[in-house]
């Protein structure tokens, strides 16, 4: 029975760090990631759909992404969906592809950026933590209901409590080389 709560805790925080993860390919480091381009959505026939579904989007340097849409009319629907995501740069057109030139980070800018993925380390951390408070007061009910013994109840908390510490271990090693990637220039 706790082997079960403890599973479906691991799974909780396993999800909570890959939300993390996901979160951080919307940063800008040094090298710009066509994932920066991730939550950008143009109207395609009605339905909100992704650059990469309408056309192919390329880094073809560390600051520079060329968008070449498969329908040449698209062309004014993504500048303008990327001039109003106001992502840092204005879409360049020559009415086949778009190009965006990404100036270098600043030193500002890179501490920016460090501090937004400090924030999302934080939040990630909180939901690991919430994710071991609900396994432990599952515990502590099998425990008021007669199900497992106090020292079971007990045991079972603490592998909880280096599960979490695992994950915590985890983020704050990831936050670290995260961001020595991002202020190294």
């Amino acid at each position: 029975m706790t082997n079960e709560i403890q599973e479906e805790c691991k799974m909780n925080m396993e999800g909570s760090v890959e939300h993390m993860f996901h979160s951080f390919k919307t940063l800008r480091t040094g090298k710009v990631m066509v994932s920066a381009l991730d939550g950008i959505k143009i109207d395609y026939y009605g339905t909100p759909t992704a650059l990469d579904q309408v056309g192919s989007v390329i880094a073809t340097d560390a600051n520079t992404i060329v968008i070449s849409p498969w329908e040449k009319p698209l062309v004014a629907d993504i500048e303008a969906a990327i001039a109003k995501a106001n992502i840092g740069v204005n879409p360049n057109s020559d009415g086949e592809k778009i190009i965006l030139n990404f100036p270098p980070m600043t030193v500002e800018q890179r501490k920016e950026t460090v501090k937004k993925m400090k924030g999302m380390g934080e939040d990630a951390k909180v939901s690991v933590r919430n994710d071991r408070q609900k396994a432990n007061n599952d515990i502590k009910k099998l425990e008021k209901e007669k199900e497992i013994t106090t020292d079971d109840s007990k045991s079972a908390q603490d592998e909880v409590q280096k599960i979490t510490d695992g994950f915590i271990s985890k983020i704050d090693s990831t936050l670290k080389e995260k961001e020595a990637e991002i202020l190294k220039v």
